[in-house]
């Protein structure tokens, strides 16, 4: 466990199995916590920033990302992932459920 403020997230859809689509809110330095993602998913960031992936095997990876641009992960990707520039980051998480 971590002194790290922890990122907040507001649920934009959920329909009856199918997409969820959360948008995760980071202040400077906050983080998701620990998770696994059960589901593919794309992230859409809403803002540039930078975040730094805190990996299962004790390593770390930078993410430059860029307004606008989205990516994908396939299920199963377990990490923790922390804000590590100077303001605030967000982005909206869609998960394809169904």
């Amino acid at each position: 466990m971590t002194d790290r403020p922890q990122a907040t997230t507001i649920i934009r859809i959920e329909d009856d199995g199918r997409v969820k689509a959360a948008e995760w809110v980071f202040s400077p330095g906050a983080e998701t916590g620990w998770h696994v993602h059960e589901y593919d998913y794309v992230v859409v960031p809403l803002v540039d920033g930078t975040l730094e992936i805190e990996l299962p095997d004790g390593t770390t990876a930078t993410a430059a990302l860029t307004q606008g641009i989205p990516y994908t992960r396939r299920a199963g990707v377990e990490h923790n992932v922390i804000n590590a520039g100077p303001a605030e980051m967000r982005f909206l998480e869609v998960e394809i459920t169904g």
